[in-house]
């Protein structure tokens, strides 16, 4: 058996491979509404051979959207609309499916990408975001709201309750979003977070927030399902968050029972420099897990079946997350599964598709000829 289609168990969950898709952000949500493309996006990448699909960042409050357009989970319509998806999903793959839950503080309120991305004034129908401190992500954006303490008390409890909207929806598991440059990681970095009470300053004061979510979200989903989390392990800015930082949040995170570190980078800062690579962000993986041996996801430019093998065998990674790569081959874990002699579930409608001299895909499923 390859260790890319080994099983791993995370508590209660078990997985039958060691490949996720990773949550994309697909701005086609009605008013935070799961649509019709969801359905469809969905389905097709639940067929994609991968022991995990995660859902798309979910925003916990309208104001925390990183567009109009985003998905979100903060009451009974969203709720009721992600129901309707899940259950159409559910009828044809037996792939877990985790949620990612996030708020996008000051990068709130932007155009959707292929609108040119850029934030959108409040006269022209956008809103005005909350950060940590009210320094904007770029020069010449309006400035955020510093969030107080109802304001802080208020984005955890949003969290909270879209926990437990995820456990009604039978959801597999979850991953906070703290990277990227959104709210949790903009408490982490000092770049964004230039407080003076107790969430800002030291490490451990910049540690506080985002650790008091994931407990909060912890303590609000079923202790036999994972919560897990996605970091950027570098701002790739001087003086910004760094790997020796992200490995310290990690320890505090091992203590409170975390399942697996997706481990991403950068988003926090536009003078960021990224050199990057095949496997770029590997490296940062292979750190995190051997410095606190908590489970990490190697994700970035991870396009090769055997890269991913790879990385698995080396022991830089527990297991691996592909975004693009699966947009562009929406059956890559049907292909890895081919090249590296292993299977896959898949419906029965498709126990005819592998091309002739390839065996055992499907696990021995076989369908016969029509008469």
């Amino acid at each position: 058996m390859t260790k890319l289609f080994s099983p791993v168990i995370l508590r209660g969950l078990r997985l039958s491979n060691r490949i996720m898709v990773a949550p994309m952000c697909q701005y086609s949500a009605d008013e935070g509404a799961a649509t019709d493309w969801h359905r469809i996006h969905i389905g097709n990448l639940a067929l994609s051979g991968a022991g995990m699909f995660c859902i798309e960042a979910t925003h916990v409050e309208p104001e925390g959207r990183i567009t109009p357009r985003c998905l979100g989970l903060w009451d009974d319509a969203t709720e009721a609309a992600l129901r309707s998806v899940l259950s159409c999903v559910r009828k044809y793959s037996k792939t877990a499916v985790a949620i990612q839950l996030a708020h996008a503080g000051r990068k709130a309120s932007s155009h959707i990408p292929w609108e040119g991305g850029q934030q959108i004034p409040v006269a022209e129908g956008g809103w005005i975001s909350h950060a940590p401190s009210p320094i904007p992500y770029k020069t010449g954006e309006a400035s955020p709201i510093e969030l107080d303490s109802a304001g802080l008390e208020r984005v955890r409890a949003a969290f909270v309750n879209a926990a437990r909207r995820a456990a009604r929806l039978g959801i597999d598991a979850i991953e906070v979003h703290a990277a990227h440059g959104y709210l949790l990681h903009e408490f982490l970095s000092p770049i964004s977070n230039q407080r003076t009470d107790a969430y800002g300053g030291s490490l451990e004061n910049r540690l506080r927030y985002p650790l008091q979510v994931f407990d909060a979200v912890r303590d609000a989903f079923p202790a036999d399902r994972p919560v897990g989390i996605k970091v950027s392990a570098t701002d790739w800015v001087p003086g910004g968050w760094d790997l020796e930082q992200t490995i310290a949040f990690t320890h505090e995170l091992r203590k409170r029972g975390v399942d697996w570190v997706d481990v991403s980078s950068g988003g926090l800062s536009p003078q960021q420099k990224i050199t990057l690579g095949p496997g770029y962000q590997v490296p940062f993986a292979q750190a995190i897990k051997e410095a606190t041996g908590v489970n990490t996801m190697a994700v970035g430019l991870i396009t090769a079946a055997r890269q991913a093998e790879e990385i698995l065998v080396a022991g830089q990674a527990d297991l691996v997350a592909l975004a693009r790569g699966m947009l562009y081959d929406p059956r890559w874990g049907w292909h890895a599964a081919a090249e590296l002699g292993a299977s896959v579930e898949a419906p029965p409608q498709y126990w005819r598709s592998p091309p002739a001299g390839v065996k055992g895909l499907f696990g021995g499923g076989a369908a016969s000829g029509t008469r």
